[in-house]
């Protein structure tokens, strides 16, 4: 299975990219680093610097066609750049619309949001976000990881980095069930 990751140029947690990443690959799945720009992109410990990792894909020149499952992970800067790039927004938008499945933790539901996808579903994300994912017509719960089966696609939600082990487990199990 091809996973694409889709990460800001900055921002992204690194530990809500690196272990769900590790995790795919352990199950024998092919992750993709995909970001709006070519180059690196800038991880981060909460607010401190930490490692670079090489893009393999940009958003602009790659389709939700050419992967079986999208994974958002978190950091606050993260989405909120996600969010305000037409492209990244459509790239999300498009495995929705394809039925592909979805995993997002911590604050990447604010792409979720951006791309209207989330009006009718449930999920979880960083209590901050809660009023946002209201507002855009879903239902919030804080549970440490929800699965929620609407309309043509599976969305896997998490709240934060204590809850990367059930989140891992949980889309890799999905994402294997929507595979088969």
């Amino acid at each position: 299975m091809r996973i694409a990751f889709l990460t800001a140029p900055e921002g992204v947690e690194q530990i809500e990219l690196t272990e769900p990443w590790q995790a795919a690959e352990n199950a024998g799945h092919e992750p993709v680093l995909v970001s709006t720009e070519s180059g690196t992109v800038q991880a981060f410990n909460h607010l401190d610097k930490a490692d670079t990792f090489p893009v393999q894909e940009v958003v602009g020149d790659t389709s939700a066609d050419s992967f079986d499952a999208l994974v958002l992970p978190g950091g606050v800067a993260n989405p909120d750049f996600l969010r305000t790039d037409e492209k990244a927004v459509a790239f999300v938008r498009d495995f929705f619309t394809q039925g592909r499945p979805v995993a997002a933790i911590c604050h990447a539901p604010w792409t979720l949001v951006e791309a209207d996808v989330v009006r009718g579903r449930v999920l979880t994300s960083w209590p901050s976000l809660r009023t946002d994912i209201r507002n855009a017509g879903a239902t919030w719960v804080d549970e440490q990881v929800k699965v929620c089966d609407h309309g043509n696609n599976k969305l896997v939600t998490s709240r934060k980095p204590d809850d990367l082990k059930a989140f891992c487990e949980t889309f890799l199990d999905v994402f294997s069930q929507e595979a088969a």
